[in-house]
């Protein structure tokens, strides 16, 4: 749908979040509509006025408040942060993103994550920062399997890339997958879950989050793992259950994570999880959405379901995504 489709006047945007400062959209809107009625923080304005809202983790109770408001954008491909608002209007149009770009920034992340680790790259910064020269075992990719949790965009881009360096990799979703890449072995359904985890010497959670998958990584999971694993949370926060970790890396059964999503972002100063040595905390930061693409996809939306059609990425609330 071409964004010139959209009637006038100019649409008016909400830009909504609790916690993120939407500002850094602005200019990106402006690009993509020059003369578009934007609004954000605690002043939006008349509330009648606005068609959309563009939402990171909006103040609860504050959407049910727009009577005219037209669509629900999430400015991420997740909308869980939507739907845990009680009053949301669920017969609104409620979108997701989808950037093809953020693919090769999740790919980049995540084979990082699983090389740093499978080769020892702590041990060789900290030789490095000593002055010393010393090797590790040196164990090849074909020996280390990755299991991917999530064969969605992100995570066959992701699987398709790890095997192309040589790992073995084994992905699992919900329903079975068509079309799998050279060198990745498909599992799906509760069924095949246990089987899929036995031969994950990393498990890699790129998973949806929906009350299914909420808690999804946790003491059981962990237990049905090879004895030192390590995992890499690149999902929602809330796909870990955070106390079962640490056990889980004391007793030795997972050997070290690597963790990009928590319930609670910015993480607390006073988290156990700073300081662990066996944890390496990145900040959300595995990939992130082109400010462009939010943009032009959240205008072409409210074009297309002003001229009667289905906007993109229409999330099915059902099934949560």
């Amino acid at each position: 749908m071409e964004l010139n489709a959209i009637k006038k006047p100019m649409p008016c945007v909400a830009l909504l979040s609790e916690g993120l400062n939407m500002q850094y959209l602005t200019d990106a809107f402006n690009e993509a509509c020059p003369g578009v009625d934007l609004r954000m923080g605690s002043d939006l304005g008349a509330l009648e006025d606005i068609d959309v809202a563009v939402c990171w983790f909006p103040p609860h109770g504050l959407l049910a408040q727009l009577p005219n408001l037209r669509l629900v954008q999430s400015l991420a491909a997740g909308i869980d942060h939507i739907v845990a608002d009680p009053d949301l209007p669920r017969q609104l149009p409620l979108c997701r993103i989808v950037d093809t770009g953020m693919a090769a920034g999740m790919k980049a992340y995540v084979s990082w994550a699983v090389v740093q680790h499978h080769r020892g790259m702590k041990a060789y910064v900290a030789s490095s920062a000593a002055g010393q020269w010393q090797e590790q075992d040196i164990v090849s990719p074909r020996r280390h399997r990755v299991g991917i949790a999530g064969l969605g965009t992100l995570g066959m881009a992701c699987a398709e890339s790890l095997a192309s360096i040589g790992y073995p990799v084994r992905g699992w979703s919900r329903s079975a997958k068509d079309a799998l890449p050279d060198g990745v072995t498909g599992f799906h359904g509760n069924d095949q879950l246990d089987a899929f985890l036995s031969g994950c010497d990393t498990l890699v959670c790129l998973l949806p989050l929906t009350p299914q998958t909420q808690g999804f990584l946790n003491a059981g999971l962990f237990a049905k793992l090879p004895r030192g694993a390590h995992l890499i949370n690149v999902g929602r926060g809330d796909h870990l259950v955070e106390a079962d970790l640490l056990p889980a890396l004391e007793s030795g059964q997972l050997s070290a994570a690597t963790l990009d999503a928590f319930s609670q972002e910015p993480l607390p100063q006073d988290h156990p999880f700073w300081g662990n040595a066996r944890i390496l905390i990145t900040p959300h930061i595995a990939t992130r959405t082109d400010r462009l693409v939010i943009a032009q996809q959240t205008l072409a939306n409210l074009a297309s379901l002003q001229q009667g059609q289905r906007p993109v990425n229409l999330v099915d609330l059902a099934r949560g995504y």
